[in-house]
């Protein structure tokens, strides 16, 4: 019986190529509590990508099913939220009307003001307060990605999707940026699902580490996070934090076909 959370419940994809059937997903599946936090890692074109857009649906899967809160997936939802790796900001509208661009394609029962209001509350949470009449060329990488989690955001979500949206900062902003995750994760309720390659960010963020297999994927390990709550730097220095580390590149290199 599906429960409160994302389920995937033994869900398979295939595209169809010139050249013939390409299988993606295996009967994958898995489930991420809600209110928590699930990060997905795995061998390039496992089909990390493909289950993001089978949780948001964009895509129906070929069998199996995907559920969010009990109800099943069958189409686009407007109560997920998501964020990739290119921010994808409207250079003609300034930082506060590409925050606010949900509310006008999403029915929303706020009003002009309580679109501005809460924009700007997201903006200060992220540290870009001041920046909102500002194009999204006068803001660096990093700003403009903390404005793509402002949009995401906007209209509360109950899941938010984040599909690789560090992976072309430099380490320095991206360190940053797990920061400002766990302070939106203490003041915005929202199910977090993150795709990366980066397994220091997946053990910094996630209340649990999904490994996905070799394509066509399944879930191969599942690996649970022990410290909870906000969490700093230096965790992922600890004994703890290495073994995690140790065990997950294992597990990739499974995935590879190189364990």
């Amino acid at each position: 019986m599906p429960n409160d959370s994302i389920e995937v419940k033994s869900v398979s994809h295939i595209y169809k190529t010139q050249t013939g059937s390409l299988p993606v997903l295996d009967k994958l599946s898995l489930n991420i509590p809600k209110n928590s936090f699930g990060a997905v890692v795995g061998p390039s074109g496992c089909g990390k990508s493909t289950l993001t857009r089978l949780i948001a649906g964009l895509l129906v899967p070929d069998s199996g099913a995907v559920w969010l809160f009990g109800e099943k997936v069958t189409k686009p939802r407007s109560t997920v939220g998501m964020a990739f790796q290119n921010p994808v900001l409207l250079e003609w509208r300034s930082i506060l009307q590409n925050i606010i661009l949900p509310l006008e394609i999403v029915k929303s029962n706020l009003n002009a003001g309580q679109r501005k209001e809460r924009a700007l509350h997201l903006l200060s949470l992220v540290g870009l307060s001041g920046f909102e009449d500002k194009r999204p060329s006068e803001l660096s990488g990093g700003m403009r990605q903390r404005a793509s989690l402002c949009r995401a955001l906007v209209h509360k979500p109950e899941v938010l999707i984040l599909d690789e949206p560090f992976a072309a900062l430099d380490a320095f902003t991206r360190e940053d940026l797990w920061q400002v995750m766990h302070a939106l994760r203490k003041e915005e309720p929202f199910t977090g699902l993150l795709i990366t390659h980066d397994l220091r960010e997946a053990i910094f963020l996630a209340d649990q580490v999904i490994v996905l297999s070799g394509r066509p994927a399944k879930s191969q390990y599942i690996l649970n996070i022990p410290i909870k709550g906000e969490r700093s730097l230096d965790d992922l220095y600890t004994l703890e934090a290495t073994k995690m580390l140790n065990d997950l590149r294992h597990q990739i290199k499974i995935a590879q076909n190189k364990g």
